[in-house]
């Protein structure tokens, strides 16, 4: 007698207990609603027989099938256009991104910030630079460079140079003085270094600094061909000092970590 029972001659059981291919369909029938709902489609892969869902899985109306369809086609689907912006709204983005910018910038920029087609871009700044120029601003709107940027009218340049070159009555700013003392101290430094330390665009600054006679360009950086900038006569004039080597030490005024900052941001 063999071990499990069975003769020699028997064949040995179906590892799943029925195979599929050998029932048939009047055996389904009679074995009740529990030995029907094992069809050849639910098998599985392994017996080479492709699976489909049977009337459980789907559920009511076959409800799962069609959220998850529908969850595929929204994954895959194009994102939705920004709104347009009407006139005003496009007038008012255009006139805060140009009053912040500190070189010209072209319509195409522009229309992808806002992300409206360029052909309104163009148009409106046609029609800002008209409404400046005809309610008598100090200030224009102006093409240059392949961009635009806002300048003050040629008019008004004295009353303009007045402010800026006459240190006595106007004070540097806080971040004047910060960006001054980042040059006094690391010079010759780039403009890149000098935002990098600060944490902000020093551009606009720099050019304040460079007006009033304060820094000047010394020559290029080898390896980025970046200007370099230090601190010119006047400003050792102003504070009194022969060379920029009586300059106060500035390690008792910085936190123990302020160098290992400094070196990380190089």
């Amino acid at each position: 007698m063999h071990p499990d029972g069975q003769g020699p001659g028997s064949a040995a059981p179906d590892p799943v207990g029925v195979a599929s291919d050998e029932v048939a369909p009047d055996e389904v029938a009679s074995a009740g609603p529990d030995l029907g709902a094992v069809t050849a489609a639910t098998v599985g892969p392994d017996f080479g027989v492709v699976t489909s869902p049977t009337a459980g899985e789907l559920g009511e109306a076959g409800d799962v099938p069609r959220r998850q369809l529908a969850g595929r086609r929204r994954a895959t689907a194009a994102p939705e256009p920004a709104p347009e912006l009407s006139d005003a709204e496009l007038r008012g983005a255009l006139e805060a991104i140009l009053l912040v910018v500190d070189e010209p910038v072209s319509e195409l920029v522009l229309a992808q910030v806002l992300e409206q087609p360029a052909e309104r871009v163009g148009p409106m700044l046609d029609e800002i630079a008209a409404g400046y120029t005809s309610a008598g601003h100090g200030f224009e709107l102006r093409r240059a460079a392949g961009g635009w940027r806002l300048y003050t009218r040629p008019e008004y340049a004295t009353y303009v140079e007045r402010f800026v070159l006459d240190g006595q009555s106007v004070r540097l700013t806080q971040a004047a003085l910060e960006t001054l003392a980042v040059v006094a101290y690391k010079q010759p430094v780039t403009r890149s270094r000098i935002s990098a330390i600060r944490g902000v665009n020093c551009d606009g600054v720099i050019r304040t600094l460079v007006t009033r006679g304060l820094v000047e360009e010394c020559g290029t950086e080898q390896d980025s061909g970046a200007f370099l900038y230090r601190t010119t006569t006047l400003f050792l004039e102003k504070l009194g000092l022969n060379t920029v080597d009586e300059l106060p030490p500035l390690a008792p005024f910085l936190p123990d970590d302020v160098e290992e900052l400094a070196d990380a941001t190089r």
